[in-house]
């Protein structure tokens, strides 16, 4: 019976992702990085209930992500490069439902700033990501991890800022979400980005960033047994 289950699962998730693929060509151009997260479900098969990590390239980027929390029964990385909060949204089908993930934990929106989108905006694309979720997962646990404030993207501090205090008053008013600030953390003493937590590009991590965040977000995997919170980094 649980052989068939695994079964079921696997091809469940294949189906999803081959499905959303051709829907209308809408994720042609994350053809790519679904191919690549379906191979991954066919060789080993995600069991339901675990940890789920999506977003942009920070997220993807996260050598090591699912070690770094191995106390968790099960932790997947889900990111792909470039993506906008926007996309998390439209594929939540595709990133999140098949999983069926007890938590999932958002890094998104510093390239809807870079292209253009409002404080306002960025905060509407993530009320549509829980919405999503909601519909078929009213269950599941929301964390949406600030965005960074990168020294490449300096000019669009205030803008990060604001979208950060938008959702966190979001996170706050609703339940079973959360709000992980590292924004706060990642400032020096004259609030400019700590240039240390970021490699040779100035806009993605190091180890030592994602070091960082692995301290602030690992209070938020135990299991939920209280009311959302809205936590400031420590």
């Amino acid at each position: 019976m649980a052989a068939c289950a695994l079964l079921v699962g696997a091809a469940g998730l294949a189906k999803a992702q081959t499905s959303a693929q051709t829907n209308n060509g809408r994720s042609a151009r994350w053809a790519a990085s679904f191919d690549a997260f379906a191979q991954q479900d066919r060789v080993h098969v995600p069991q339901s209930g675990g940890v789920l990590f999506v977003g942009s390239s920070s997220i993807r980027l996260w050598e090591g992500l699912e070690a770094a929390f191995d106390a968790q029964p099960q932790v997947l990385k889900r990111g792909f490069g470039g993506s906008r909060l926007a996309d998390c949204a439209e594929f939540v089908d595709l990133l999140v439902l098949p999983y069926k993930p007890r938590l999932i934990v958002v890094y998104a929106g510093d390239n809807d700033l870079a292209e253009g989108a409002t404080p306002q905006e960025v905060l509407d694309r993530f009320k549509r990501f829980v919405d999503g979720v909601r519909a078929e997962l009213p269950g599941t646990r929301i964390a949406y991890l600030s965005i960074k404030p990168s020294p490449l993207r300096a000019a669009l501090l205030e803008q990060a800022r604001e979208a950060n205090a938008l959702i966190a008053d979001y996170a706050r008013a609703g339940d079973n979400l959360d709000f992980i600030d590292v924004y706060s953390r990642m400032l020096d003493a004259q609030g400019q980005p700590r240039r240390e937590l970021y490699g040779s590009d100035m806009l993605h991590l190091n180890a030592d960033g994602y070091a960082l965040w692995r301290g602030v977000i690992a209070d938020h995997l135990a299991p939920a047994t209280r009311p959302m919170q809205t936590t400031a980094a420590r």
